[in-house]
């Protein structure tokens, strides 16, 4: 069986609840990544989303049904992928932004916040029915992000690792919440139609274009970093990008929006805890109860959309 054959085997055997366990695993990598370069955010997201196009590209190009399917791409199809990729670049350079100036911890929390986004939009856009459950399961979610969030400041431990300026930060997280929303709805819409490298590659090399002019405007350099920040710039695309997004934009082909976007709010667990490890970032009680009901909520989501 020949490596493509293999893929495409998988890819049919694979349950999409499955896919989303592992790309929730490779999304939570993302903030340690990031948090350990020293470049500008703007360039940690445009490297991180070229070596994705970069590793991706040769695959695509290896298979008949995808040059096919690149050929058979519509003005207005290719127009909303654009779309969708100036929006993921606004998440990027938002979020990436973020971790900057608060913790990990909250930023990840709220760059999730997308579910509030997302269910609007979909009942909205997509006429997608919301059951009570689904609502439920969200609602669940959402109060142990804000736990997460502000449980700390609230009840005056100290405990958390705030950041030098959180209001800017959470501030930044939450546009990244409100794009990331938009692209996951995006992609819903689209992948009824593409196939899943055309339609990312579509996505990425949209949105590596725009980080690429918000670059250039900003006037940061594009080239004179260290051998340790490419690797990083790598590590970035082949962890959260291929594994993480790009096999998000395949389960968007199998199960509701909804489902996808209240699943990756296991994140905020995973990079939390990641952080504990390698960024000596120790979360308090609060943050911890808050991540096992933000757990709660993502698994009643689930369970709706199996039962």
């Amino acid at each position: 069986m020949s490596t493509l054959s293999a893929i495409d085997a998988l890819e049919e055997r694979v349950p999409p609840l499955a896919g989303l366990a592992v790309a929730v695993l490779a999304v939570s990598t993302s903030a340690i990544l990031v948090e350990w370069s020293g470049a500008p955010s703007l360039i940690k997201a445009l490297y991180r989303v070229v070596f994705t196009v970069a590793l991706l590209v040769p695959l695509a190009l290896a298979r008949p049904d995808d040059r096919a399917a690149f050929r058979a791409i519509g003005p207005r199809d290719l127009l909303l992928a654009g779309a969708a990729g100036v929006a993921l670049a606004i998440h990027f350079a938002s979020w990436f932004e973020s971790l900057r100036w608060t913790s990990v911890a909250a930023s990840v929390t709220l760059v999730q916040a997308q579910p509030l986004f997302v269910v609007v939009g979909a009942w909205a856009l997509l006429d997608e029915r919301v059951g009570r459950r689904t609502v439920v399961g969200i609602g669940v979610a959402l109060a142990g992000m804000a736990v997460m969030s502000v449980g700390d400041a609230l009840l005056g431990t100290g405990a958390a690792v705030a950041g030098p300026d959180p209001l800017l930060g959470n501030s930044l997280a939450v546009v990244g919440a409100a794009t990331a929303a938009a692209y996951v709805l995006l992609g819903r819409s689209l992948r009824q139609r593409l196939p899943l490298l055309p339609y990312v590659i579509v996505v990425y090399v949209t949105c590596a274009v725009t980080l690429l002019a918000a670059a250039l405007v900003r006037g940061h350099p594009l080239f004179a970093y260290p051998a340790e920040e490419w690797l990083l710039f790598l590590a970035m695309a082949a962890g959260p990008g291929v594994f993480g997004h790009t096999v998000i934009n395949w389960a968007l082909a199998h199960v509701e929006s909804s489902v996808v976007s209240v699943s990756l709010l296991g994140e905020p667990v995973g990079s939390t805890l990641l952080a504990v490890v390698l960024l000596a970032e120790v979360p308090s009680p609060i943050t911890v109860v808050g991540g096992a009901v933000v757990l709660a909520g993502v698994l009643t989501t689930a369970r709706t959309r199996e039962a």
